[in-house]
């Protein structure tokens, strides 16, 4: 069957109204061949269309259609790509899903590699799968920004932490988008001893030649879990390689800040709270535009709570007592915005328990690899209060079920408290929560063939 054949057309739709039918198959717009999900948005942007379609029984027929600019034309196709999702082909020594074990959910051992996961949905490649003709139509298309794996720009290293061919040919693919005018946000997973040091200085100044095209490099820490057996031996950073990462970027950022007026690179969260250093100020983070590799979360958040509170009147009676389990990492900050609130309403009543990932093991300390096995063996027999706060991203995107299956509903069910997600990097939608009103996660349900983490390059 073809991927682009409409499987159903929105009611009152600008396609419906132009007559469009579930069934047939789009294969021309304007003139233009659709292949995938990148033909399909780029060329049917335009206010006015001329759509090539084919039916069942292969008679073809055009039809014309009048929308806004912009506006969805409101065809719904058998995957949101219209095409199958492209795998990663890297075998790299650092690789999060490797690091899974065995028995979970199918989705969770795909490994995606895909440019057009990156533009539409902000996902990081490796540029090892592109062929000419991808890299062109990138080009052509001007797609921005495209969200890049780096790790190391030396096509050596390159080669041997992500164990293929072509992974050596990253910097010279990232300049002709550069030529092309492609902005770029760059990540590095720094490996202690292997990507860091002298070659996380080459990466740096090579990325930052690139610059403005190169808007923004995070470097994040390896995370390793105790499901490491046959592959590369990585430790994870010590308090001191750490600190010494953070050393090494913070001046490579203030020297280019002089220069240029942007940092243009940033460690993620999880560094400072490795080396047991207080987070920047908000300020440091720009117009954080690496939230998702954990760059200033943490302190977004509690810059938000201190704004939320801000214009509060918390003098009546006090909400509903509730707790909030998070992260090892996230926890302590999560105590502060607690006592942020305590102290404009001193018969406030929550908790916060960190959750320590038995799961992945101890090394793994962030929120959003909590399972729900670990919540309900550590929160069994403790004061949860009325209710539950727990960080959205430790649900599956669009859905109420953790990494190991299990449901929401089931550790509401052991711990006998209703459950709420809370949008993770929200600090208005955490004192909301906190005060007892309603908050949306509205956290979009993600494609069924990318499930994927941070740490998947």
């Amino acid at each position: 069957m073809s991927l682009t054949r409409i499987q159903s057309v929105d009611p009152h739709s600008p396609a419906q109204r132009a007559g469009v039918k579930a069934g047939e198959t789009l294969t021309a717009v304007n003139g233009h061949p659709i292949v995938d999900v990148l033909d399909y948005k780029f060329y049917a942007y335009d206010a006015r269309l001329t759509l090539a379609l084919t039916d069942g029984a292969g008679r073809s027929r055009t039809v014309s259609v009048r929308k806004a600019e912009g506006e969805d034309l409101g065809l719904n196709f058998e995957t949101y790509l219209m095409d199958r999702a492209r795998a990663c082909a890297n075998r790299c020594i650092f690789c999060f899903v490797d690091q899974m074990p065995p028995g979970m959910r199918k989705t969770l051992y795909f490994k995606d590699d895909d440019a057009r996961l990156s533009f539409l949905m902000g996902n990081y490649i490796t540029l090892t799968n592109l062929s000419e003709r991808e890299i062109q139509r990138i080009c052509d298309l001007r797609i921005s920004p495209v969200n890049i794996s780096v790790h190391a720009t030396d096509p050596a290293l390159r080669e041997a932490m992500l164990k293929h061919r072509r992974a050596g040919e990253c910097l010279s693919i990232m300049r002709r988008f550069a030529q092309a005018g492609i902005s770029m946000n760059c990540q590095i997973v720094a490996c202690p001893g292997i990507n860091d040091g002298p070659a996380l200085e080459r990466t740096l100044r090579e990325l930052s030649e690139l610059y403005p095209a190169v808007e923004s490099v995070a470097i994040v820490p390896v995370g390793v879990t105790r499901f490491r057996e046959g592959l590369c031996k990585i430790d994870p950073y010590t308090p001191g390689q750490a600190g010494s990462v953070l050393d090494q970027v913070e001046a490579f950022a203030a020297a280019f800040l002089e220069k240029n007026g942007t940092g243009l690179a940033w460690c993620s969260d999880e560094f400072y709270l490795l080396a047991g250093r207080p987070l920047p100020e908000k300020a440091y983070y720009e117009d954080m535009n690496q939230l998702e590799n954990g760059v200033g979360m943490l302190r977004l958040l509690l810059s938000q709570a201190q704004l939320a509170l801000e214009g509060e009147d918390l003098s009546g009676e006090a909400p509903p007592p509730f707790s909030i389990a998070t992260g090892v990492s996230a926890a302590p900050f999560i105590r502060q915005v607690v006592d942020m609130v305590r102290a404009e309403c001193a018969t406030i009543k929550g908790a916060v328990y960190p959750i320590r990932n038995r799961f992945f093991g101890e090394t793994i300390t962030v929120s959003g690899l909590v399972t729900g096995g670990d919540l309900m063996e550590q929160l069994q027999g403790k004061d949860l209060g009325a209710r539950l706060l727990i960080p959205d991203n430790m649900l599956r995107a669009g859905e109420r079920v953790f990494l190991d299956d299990v449901t929401v509903e089931q550790v509401e069910t052991a711990l006998g408290v209703p459950v709420l997600p809370v949008p993770a990097e929200s600090g208005f939608d955490l004192i909301d929560a906190m005060l007892g009103r309603e908050v949306l996660c509205a956290r979009p349900a993600l494609p069924p063939e990318d499930e994927y983490y941070r740490y998947n390059p």
